[in-house]
């Protein structure tokens, strides 16, 4: 398969990005340089792209802020995410394949992602979530595949958090019937990363159409489900074989529900005080926790 018949999506993606009036010579020829090298350009280094283009490294960098992006690095890194999801999952092994060893690279690359997400942390974008979360009568969230570990998770803690908050882990057959029950006072949150599910292009865009709020966490947004969505939330979901890591996903769920916590946190702390005693109904635990000792400055 050509690499350049694989990458129409990726091309139409970075010439949309292009200002209004367009790119001077040398940025022009650092952007086709991606759109005909897409596989070079995702792992090459600044240098080495300059060199390809013909430019210099400072080019690459002001090329990176003409199309929006800080930087190369962040360009580079939204770019390698959507070549990868052009590949199978064979291609996508062979393109992580090297001589270290897969679980010390695995742990680096987590590592590096998590850096990555920290330092492009934008706190109103997570606010944003999660008062569109607190003020909806109730949360979809959509997750399929190994993604919906993420999804459970942050289903789950959402809820304790005092939210009605649902994961749709059981096929497009409960995810029709949700979204058949969605509305203007609704929010519906779809994670996804690598390769994209037609199911939640189509849910996303259908809980846009009813007025619902939509929030998409992903890795490298399709036009179609950056379209129907409010935010987009960008996570670094590169793994080193054939999967995406869901390590940064994992993180940055935990921080909106972290945020939620804090929108109200007497509704927060009432729920799980509720949800404690049923645990201890139920017996739920191994080991209960006993009353808080008692310290010398509670009782001074």
């Amino acid at each position: 398969m050509n690499e350049k018949e694989n990458h129409d999506g990726l091309e139409e993606w970075l010439r949309d990005r292009l200002p209004p009036r367009g790119l001077r010579p040398k940025a022009a020829a650092v952007l086709e340089v991606l759109v005909s090298q897409p596989r070079r350009a995702s792992f090459g280094s600044t240098g080495e792209l300059a060199q390809l283009a013909g430019v210099n490294v400072a080019t690459v960098t002001r090329t990176a802020q003409a199309l929006g992006f800080a930087g190369w690095p962040a360009l580079q890194q939204e770019l390698r995410a959507r070549y990868l999801s052009s590949l199978s999952a064979p291609q996508v092994a062979e393109e992580h394949h090297g001589p270290d060893s897969p679980a010390s690279a695995s742990l680096r690359r987590d590592l590096d992602s998590l850096a990555l997400l920290h330092r492009r942390f934008d706190e109103d974008e997570i606010r944003c979530v999660a008062e569109g979360i607190a003020g909806a009568r109730r949360t979809v969230v959509i997750a399929d595949g190994s993604y919906s570990a993420v999804g459970i998770a942050f289903a789950h803690n959402a809820r304790l958090a005092g939210y009605d908050v649902h994961a749709v882990t059981n096929g497009d057959a409960e995810l029709a019937n949700i979204m058949a029950k969605l509305g203007p006072d609704d929010v519906l949150v779809a994670i996804s990363f690598w390769r994209l599910y037609e199911s939640t292009v189509l849910a996303a865009n259908e809980a846009r159409d009813r007025g619902a709020r939509v929030f998409v966490l992903t890795d490298a947004a399709s036009p179609a489900l950056a379209g129907a969505a409010e935010r987009v939330l960008m996570i670094p979901a590169e793994g080193v074989t054939f999967f995406p890591s869901l390590t940064a996903g994992m993180a940055l769920v935990q921080a909106v529900v972290a945020q939620l916590a804090a929108v109200d946190p007497v509704r927060t702390t009432e729920s799980i005080e509720a949800a404690e005693a049923m645990w201890s109904r139920f017996d739920l635990l191994h080991r209960r926790p006993g009353p808080r000792p008692v310290s010398k400055d509670d009782s001074a």
